[in-house]
């Protein structure tokens, strides 16, 4: 085929030739042969220009083809129509009818990525220039080395048994979520879907918790009671009328209402909060977890609430206490204190608690293995080299038992019949295997609410249901995952204790007093 075309293209030429019959057949044939082969390179080169601008139409037409299955408007309108308006450039059109456009998008905002790190804030912090209104040197260097966010330089002015504040108006809440709410959002952190809170919570646990997670700090104080160490607290913004406030104590602590901040290591202050009002014993304070800008780099901390009526002679004084030895408070299990409303004899040796208080402190106490208050010498399990016990040589005391005394058994100034379960320092780490039964020991009584939510199968969905609640909580544990951890460690020790129960004989009673 290609042949007869190459013929045909230099037959015409074939017809010049015809006028160079008579010079030599040489030269007529290389006069032939030149003609021909420019006129090919010229064919060759024109098909080649024009199958090259085929190649480059046939790829434009499947662009625009393919783009206009994917952008087609709602209203069927292909976007390469005319209502395209500003950010096309037009080429200039080779064959008639044809429009070739090329679109430049806009460029967009960046992302809000949720991993995204938000910045440190830095807020300026004011101060007062009278002696009482400056932190101590030493806690503005904790704070430094927590926060790295203030940094102010000015000399502690003050004795450490005195109250320190600084005024924080400008001071509220790290933002809950990833969604991008602000500070000021209204979104609570704990979370009630439905009409009501799950009913072991009682109205005052849910007002105490939604001010602990979300009222706005107005001034946060250290101060120190007795010989305990200070307490860091904030006072928050409330809409509650002065008369149903807390009372002030002598030295004007907290004017309004107000809560404690722990240190982030002391989670179990909050889950302790929820399983005391999941068995029923209703003795701790509200607890939450809660994010600070200024303190421990934003990490959720424990909030406690405060209560005034625990320092009935102020904060010099300390916390109202009873003073037992370990030999005391195995005597006075014995005599059943204030059993029944009978006032026990002068000389029997019993404090002003009653006898129940106690059942309900060893078990809520042995589930998480709480020991600073019956077992602060670490008597009853293998302590660690790393536990308070052994680094202040405390441990070594147990060889005296009956002489050690208790710690943290605290009452209310108006109510000295029950106790209030704090400083709820709880250890999920302990094998099944160190176990302290010493917190068991004398107790033949156990209070049936507690007893019957353990032998029950629902111990695990009633913390789930009120682990919940509390977001920041909820998210600082690991979610789902890490909450069905800390409950394993619960449900284990519950066996336990129910075996212990079974094979000592332990009495479950109801326990309403």
């Amino acid at each position: 085929m290609g042949k007869y075309r190459f013929h045909g293209l230099c037959f015409p030429f074939l017809r010049l030739t015809s006028s160079f019959r008579r010079c030599p057949l040489s030269k007529r044939s290389l006069l032939i042969a030149t003609v021909c082969v420019v006129y090919l390179l010229l064919v060759v080169l024109h098909v080649g220009y024009s199958q090259q601008h085929w190649d480059r139409r046939t790829d434009k037409d499947k662009y625009r083809h393919t783009r206009g299955l994917y952008n087609l408007e709602p209203n069927g309108v292909h976007p390469d129509s005319a209502d395209l308006q500003t950010g096309a450039s037009f080429v200039v059109p080779t064959r008639s009818n044809v429009v070739y456009i090329t679109l430049k998008f806009k460029r967009l905002k960046p992302a809000n990525i949720r991993g995204t790190i938000r910045p440190k804030l830095r807020r300026k912090v004011r101060r007062n220039k009278t002696a009482n209104s400056a932190f101590t040197q030493n806690k503005l260097g904790s704070l430094e080395r927590d926060a790295g966010q203030i940094k102010p330089n000015f000399e502690p002015k003050t004795s450490w048994r005195e109250s320190r504040d600084v005024d924080y108006k400008s001071l509220d809440i790290i933002p809950k979520s990833h969604k991008g709410e602000t500070a000021d959002s209204h979104i609570s952190s704990i979370r009630i879907y439905s009409q009501r809170a799950p009913p072991w919570f009682s109205p005052q646990d849910v007002k105490a918790m939604r001010f602990l997670a979300d009222a706005k700090v107005l001034r946060i104080r250290e101060v120190s009671h007795g010989d305990s160490p200070s307490l860091l607290i904030f006072e928050g913004e409330t809409r509650v009328s002065p008369t149903n406030q807390n009372h002030t104590t002598p030295n004007n602590v907290c004017a309004g209402q107000c809560g404690v901040i722990h240190s982030p290591v002391d989670t179990t202050e909050v889950f302790a909060f929820h399983l005391d009002r999941v068995l029923g014993l209703n003795r701790t304070l509200a607890a939450v977890s809660r994010r600070f800008r200024l303190f421990h780099d934003g990490q959720p901390c424990p909030v406690v609430s405060w209560d005034a009526s625990l320092y009935p002679e102020g904060l010099a004084a300390g916390w109202a206490t009873v003073r037992l030895t370990w030999g005391d408070y195995q005597s006075s299990l014995k005599q059943r204190c204030w059993h029944k409303n009978i006032s026990p004899k002068p000389d029997s040796g019993c404090s002003t608690i009653h006898h129940y208080e106690w059942s309900k402190l060893a078990l809520f106490d042995f589930l998480l293995q709480i020991h600073n208050r019956l077992d602060q010498s670490c008597c009853g399990f293998r302590p660690r080299q790393e536990d308070a016990c052994v680094e202040l040589g405390l441990h070594a005391e147990c060889g005296s038992q009956d002489h050690i005394q208790l710690a943290n058994i605290i009452h209310r100034g108006h109510d000295p019949r029950h106790l209030v379960f704090t400083n709820n320092k709880g250890f999920f780490d302990r094998n099944e295997d160190n176990l302290d039964f010493r917190l068991l020991e004398g107790i033949k009584e156990l209070p049936e609410q507690a007893v019957s939510v353990l032998r029950s199968s629902r111990l695990r969905e009633k913390l789930l249901q009120s682990l919940f609640l509390d977001q920041t909580y909820w998210e600082s544990q690991g979610g789902r995952q890490g909450i069905d951890k800390l409950i394993d460690v619960i449900e284990r020790r519950a066996k336990v204790l129910l075996t212990y129960i079974n094979a000592h004989g332990i009495k479950v009673i109801t326990m309403n007093v």
